[in-house]
């Protein structure tokens, strides 16, 4: 049941028939692209992915110094962003690019600082680097009802691969 005033604009919708299936999502893309391209009304398609896994990829062992360089990266780019804020208002060109560089060493030097401590508050538990991802096992195209056999029989005409 829809929320009142809802028009489903900000609520993604899961809904119709599935007009194919593809293993990745980039093929999935692709053929609603196709279905775009022939001036197919896309606003009635949905991309839905199914059988999802979360998939951490480790890339490297946590240490001092990778934190410590962490810290000065992610400090300084902060400490660069507020100099050239602070720089909007200084009067002079020297004013502006001495703002910038003060910004961008203390801020390479409490990011260091914040990088080491946040590394010591571990205490060893969970020493290393990673990042996360959703993936799906599967995406189907669905369609809205009226719109389904249209799409299905522009996807025919896609070459290499135009869905199971």
């Amino acid at each position: 049941m829809p929320l009142p005033g809802d028009q489903g604009l900000l609520r993604p919708r899961a809904s119709g028939e599935v007009v194919a299936t593809y293993p990745t999502y980039a093929e999935a893309q692709r053929a609603v692209d196709h279905l775009s391209d022939a001036r197919f009304p896309v606003e009635s398609l949905t991309i839905v992915g199914s059988d999802l896994r979360l998939v951490e990829t480790v890339l490297g062992r946590m240490s001092w110094g990778r934190a410590a360089l962490g810290g000065l990266a992610s400090g300084a780019w902060f400490g660069l962003f507020v100099g050239l804020l602070l720089g909007l208002f200084a009067s002079s060109t020297q004013g502006w690019f001495s703002l910038m560089l003060w910004g961008l060493f203390y801020g390479a030097l409490f990011g260091v600082v914040f990088g080491l401590v946040s590394y010591a508050f571990t205490g060893g538990r969970r020493d290393f680097v990673s990042t996360q991802s959703l993936v799906a096992g599967s995406y189907a195209v669905l369609a809205t009802p009226e719109q389904a056999a249209p799409a299905r029989a522009l996807l025919a005409d896609l070459p290499s691969g135009a869905g199971s």
